[in-house]
């Protein structure tokens, strides 16, 4: 069983950046594939990138395409999103996640087994 823990939220100006990291226990942290989602107050949870275990593939949602990476450190058992240029529309909770099960769409909340308890990242204008 993984357990997540995310942190690195809080309050940063319009194109500014962040930096957020989920923090891995449990099962064999290479096994799992990592995704990154976000849910604002009101809105449906969605996907916002996706590393393979391997530390490559990764996938972004349009809306953060260009702007935010996803990496991994298997030796630290972490995977971090650094988010530039963020926009007031990047404001929401977010949430790291984990899947040792590829046959799932990457991009869908359903494909992931484990979740973290969120950080809340607050854009202002």
């Amino acid at each position: 069983q993984v357990q997540l823990v995310e942190s690195g939220g809080g309050l940063v100006q319009a194109g500014g950046s962040l930096r957020l990291s989920c923090a891995a226990s449990g099962r064999t942290f290479s096994s799992y594939a990592m995704g990154w989602f976000r849910q604002a107050p009101g809105k449906e949870r969605e996907f916002v990138a996706r590393i393979s275990r391997s530390n490559g593939n990764p996938r972004y949602a349009d809306s953060v395409k260009g702007r935010f990476t996803i990496s991994r450190d298997n030796a630290k058992n972490t995977v971090y999103l650094q988010m530039n240029s963020l926009k007031p529309e990047d404001t929401a909770v977010y949430y790291c996640a984990a899947t040792g099960d590829y046959s799932g769409a990457y991009y869908a909340a359903l494909s992931y087994e484990a979740w973290g308890q969120g950080t809340q990242v607050t854009v202002s204008s």
